[in-house]
C-alpha cells in the first residue's frame, strides 16, 4: 500500500479509491500552480560560478533537462533562473546558472532551495500521488466526521506518517498504513481514516 518515501516529486503512495469530496476539496488547478523544491544548493563548486545540488529525489533527472526554475533563498527572497549546464556527479548535481559566473555570486546562493512549478512534474501512475498534493487535505474518518488538516507528509526509518492539524492546533501523526489509513483522493483534498484512537497529538 505504501511505496518508497520521496521528498521531491516521485509519486509516494497507492491509495485506492476515495470518498465523494465534501465543498472544502481543494481545486486541483491551484495545487498546479504550486512550486515544488526538488533541490537546494549545496555549495559553490569550483571558481567559475558552478553549483552542487542536493537533489531530494536521486531517481528524478527533471533538473537535467534543465526546466526553468525558481530560487528560493535562505532570506526569504526569490528569483527565476535558467540552467545553462547540469550535469551528475556522486549523489548530486552540477549545475550553471546563467548569469552567475564566479564563486562569489554562487556563494549567495548557498541554501537556495530550487523548485519547479507543480505542473512540470510527470503525472503520477493510477492510484499514486505526489506527497505535495496532500498539503492541504480535509482528513475524515469513514463516518464522516472531521478530523482534521493535512499540513505535511512526514517519513521516519519504520513508516511515512501524515501530520495532521485538529482543531485547536493538536497535531496528530497518522501512520500511513491500512489500519489508519482507508482511502486517499489526492485530486479531491480528501483522506478517509479508519480511526485515530491510539495516536497521541502534540
Amino acid at each position: 500500500m505504501v511505496k518508497e518515501p520521496e521528498k521531491a516529486e516521485k509519486p509516494v503512495y497507492d491509495g485506492g479509491s476515495a470518498p465523494e469530496p465534501p465543498a472544502s476539496r481543494v481545486p486541483p488547478l491551484e495545487r498546479d500552480r504550486r512550486l515544488v523544491p526538488l533541490a537546494e544548493v549545496a555549495r559553490p563548486h569550483g571558481i567559475a560560478g558552478e553549483l552542487r545540488l542536493k537533489v531530494y529525489n536521486l531517481d528524478s533527472d527533471l533538473l537535467l533537462r534543465r526546466p526553468p526554475v525558481l530560487l528560493r533563498l535562505s532570506d526569504g527572497t526569490e528569483r527565476q533562473a535558467t540552467f545553462s549546464a547540469a550535469r551528475e556527479v556522486d549523489k548530486a548535481l552540477l549545475v550553471r546558472v546563467v548569469g552567475v559566473d564566479d564563486r562569489n555570486a554562487a556563494e549567495a546562493l548557498r541554501g537556495a532551495q530550487v523548485c519547479v512549478p507543480r505542473a512540470s512534474l510527470p503525472p503520477p501512475a493510477e492510484g499514486e500521488f505526489y506527497a505535495w498534493d496532500l498539503e492541504g487535505a480535509q482528513a475524515v474518518l469513514t463516518s464522516g466526521e472531521t478530523v482534521g488538516r493535512v499540513t505535511e507528509l512526514a517519513s521516519y526509518p519504520t513508516c511515512d506518517v501524515l501530520i495532521v492539524e485538529r482543531e485547536g492546533g493538536q497535531r496528530l501523526e497518522v501512520p500511513l498504513v491500512e489500519a489508519y489509513v482507508a482511502r486517499i483522493d489526492a485530486d479531491c483534498g480528501v483522506v478517509e481514516l479508519v480511526t485515530v484512537e491510539g495516536l497521541d497529538g502534540r
